[in-house]
């Protein structure tokens, strides 16, 4: 098979979420545990920081890993989902696995995968974990893909485990209140392993805190210790100060991830290295994180967090997709200046949507369309319910062709926001 027709036969074949929802989430480790043995248990062969967490997962992770490879550490990535090319989700210091490399994997292991036939997600976390040992990273930040107990991440035994944040998601497979679904993200909580949890929330802290207990796990908040101060968004990055109690740890960090919502994220990687540096053999640099936030973009290839795909009119995409994302977006929109709104919008069908809708702008024209995957929720669909709650557009059949028709109808001084689900970004892309 050729790249392509391995990247088919691996869409195909097995359960993906992103294409099925959650009948492709295994209940339990033992495909991932399968094929990583017959792979050599490549996860004991580097060393690791486990990132969970509803909303920040992702960037958090990204921003890490930026770190890491200024300080000068041969480090291992893995995210998920991509949004334009598959090996997003798989890199080395910033580069993506190759082509041959992916091809190679997946011939070498089809007869166990034929056998056993794991999920789309069990292969890319076994896949990662070879690549990364054959290829010796000092350390790879590898993120959770969905709630954290059984994720097939969750095999690894980590230098530190990161908890971003809980809200409502994903509530058909991790449960209907935060403190379930904080339960559940509790489960990347290790024996005698450091855990920095970024934002304490009421209802979930105390599920934190057992758990650590349990574990014997050392636990901080960041948010606890460290506070944000002075932020300004300017040439497109975000500008703030971080105090630790009522002193200045970071001066003017700069980052291009411009999104406000960025400071709880920055709060959490500061302490999360504090952590690292203090409590293991990895050292990190001050001037290295001062570096490595001002091009994280660059260094990782993080994209669709705020981000800005065209001037005149300003066009911003972004992947919140969930009500705390949601909330966070429309801070965003709020600080930025435009004459009017235009939002291109799409949703997933087994989600509830009516939170979300609740809280989008009605003095906006909207712009339905249905994300190109199974799970997609028809436009049709979205622009009935939208209009519940006064959200006001036509429907289209394509992303882009709604996209095109929001550009056609905006004026150089207005925003085009483009969102709703991570789809709908990776289409815009």
């Amino acid at each position: 098979m050729n790249y392509q027709q391995t990247l088919d036969f691996l869409y195909s074949k097995l359960p993906m979420f992103t294409r099925v929802g959650a009948a492709a989430f295994k209940k339990d480790l033992t495909n991932t545990l399968i094929l990583c043995e017959a792979l050599g248990n490549p996860q004991e062969k580097f060393k690791t920081i486990h990132v969970a967490g509803t909303n920040g997962k992702g960037s958090t992770s990204h921003m890490l890993a930026a770190v890491l490879q200024i300080q000068g550490y041969k480090t291992g990535l893995y995210t998920s989902p991509h949004l334009k090319d598959f090996r997003e989700r798989i890199r080395i210091n910033g580069k993506m696995m190759p082509k041959k490399e992916v091809v190679a994997f997946v011939k070498d292991q089809q007869k166990t995968i034929e056998e056993i036939e794991p999920s789309f997600f069990e292969v890319t976390v076994a896949m990662a974990f070879d690549y990364f040992a054959k290829h010796q990273v000092d350390i790879a930040v590898i993120e959770v893909g969905l709630g954290g107990r059984l994720d097939s991440t969750n095999i690894i035994l980590p230098e530190l485990s990161v908890i971003t944040n809980i809200s409502m998601d994903h509530t058909n497979m991790l449960g209907n209140t935060l403190e379930e679904i904080a339960g559940e993200k509790a489960g990347i909580i290790k024996s005698n392993t450091p855990v920095v949890i970024g934002e304490s929330q009421k209802k979930s802290k105390a599920v934190f805190i057992r758990k650590a207990e349990e574990m014997q796990a050392p636990i901080i908040f960041a948010d606890s210790v460290l506070s944000g101060t002075d932020f300004k968004i300017k040439n497109n990055k975000l500008q703030l100060s971080i105090l630790e109690g009522e002193k200045i740890k970071y001066k003017n960090l700069s980052s291009d991830l411009a999104g406000v919502y960025q400071h709880k994220n920055i709060l959490t990687v500061i302490e999360a290295l504090t952590v690292l540096d203090q409590k293991t053999a990895f050292k990190i640099d001050e001037s290295s994180i001062y570096r490595a936030l001002k091009q994280v973009k660059k260094l990782t290839g993080l994209q669709g967090r705020w981000q800005t795909l065209q001037k005149n009119p300003l066009i911003i995409c972004d992947t919140g997709h969930n009500e705390a994302g949601i909330a966070e977006v429309l801070k965003n929109i709020e600080q930025t200046k435009f004459d009017k709104l235009h939002i291109v919008f799409g949703m997933v069908k087994d989600k509830d949507i009516t939170k979300v809708l609740s809280m989008m702008p009605q003095n906006a024209i909207y712009y339905f369309a249905k994300p190109d995957l199974e799970r997609g929720l028809p436009a049709d669909e979205l622009k009935a319910q939208a209009a519940e709650f006064g959200l006001l557009g036509d429907a289209y059949p394509t992303v882009a062709m709604a996209k095109a028709s929001a550009k056609e109808a905006a004026t150089v001084k207005d925003l085009i926001f483009i969102g709703g689900s991570t789809f709908v970004v990776a289409e815009a892309l």
